[in-house]
């Protein structure tokens, strides 16, 4: 279903994103990711998926560096922003990329050894976070990573003049407590100074039985 065809918080978001407020993201954030390569790095030697999928991928920032591992990794991403994708193409051809909301993924279940999001749950709609985690999941054939804001209670935080637009929560709580099929293998903390924005992330493996 088309973002235009619904009325609801959710497309609100969604075409926040893939409109001018989201171009104006692209633009402030191409040089964003330039120190995030040991952290994906480290994530790909030590985990064994052959497959990823970034869910709100803008113009590569995550998936360049998957890219640029020592073995093959067949990347796909997502995002509901046409400019940010358009972007992502010309650098880096290899990755297959789709324009589509994280809410209802073309994907056939468990298609990605690792799906995965990086400060994109937090400008979920909450009344569509539940579906989009659940996609994540069901496209997901053995890893989930999950990079978000952290609080201990869900705190709405204003975001550039727009309201209802950025939601601090424990994501990994809710991951836990909604998909018991997973269990959590790490956390941690990725500061400014590593090339992220003081996040918190949680890596879970899928029950393979």
């Amino acid at each position: 279903m088309s973002i235009d065809t619904l009325d609801n918080d959710t497309t609100r978001l969604e075409q926040l994103w893939a409109r001018d407020f989201g171009n104006a993201y692209v633009e402030r954030n191409r040089e964003a990711w330039v120190d995030r390569g040991p952290f994906w790095q480290d994530v790909a030697q030590r985990y064994p998926f052959a497959s990823a999928l970034e869910i709100g991928c803008n113009v590569g920032g995550n998936l360049k560096w998957l890219a640029g591992c020592d073995r093959q990794i067949d990347l796909t991403g997502i995002d509901v922003n046409g400019q940010a994708l358009e972007e992502l193409r010309s650098k880096l051809p290899q990755v297959t990329t789709l324009q589509t909301p994280g809410r209802d993924l073309p994907f056939a279940d468990g298609s990605f050894g690792l799906t995965f999001t990086m400060g994109v749950l937090i400008h979920v709609s909450p009344e569509s976070l539940s579906d989009v985690m659940s996609e994540i999941v069901r496209c997901s054939k053995r890893f989930v990573l999950c990079g978000e804001y952290f609080a201990e209670q869900t705190v709405e935080v204003p975001y550039r003049g727009h309201e209802g637009a950025l939601y601090k929560r424990n994501f990994g709580q809710l991951y836990a407590e909604q998909f018991p099929e997973l269990s959590l293998l790490e956390t941690g903390f990725l500061p400014k100074g590593e090339g992220f924005d003081d996040v918190t992330f949680w890596i879970f493996e899928k029950d393979q039985g």
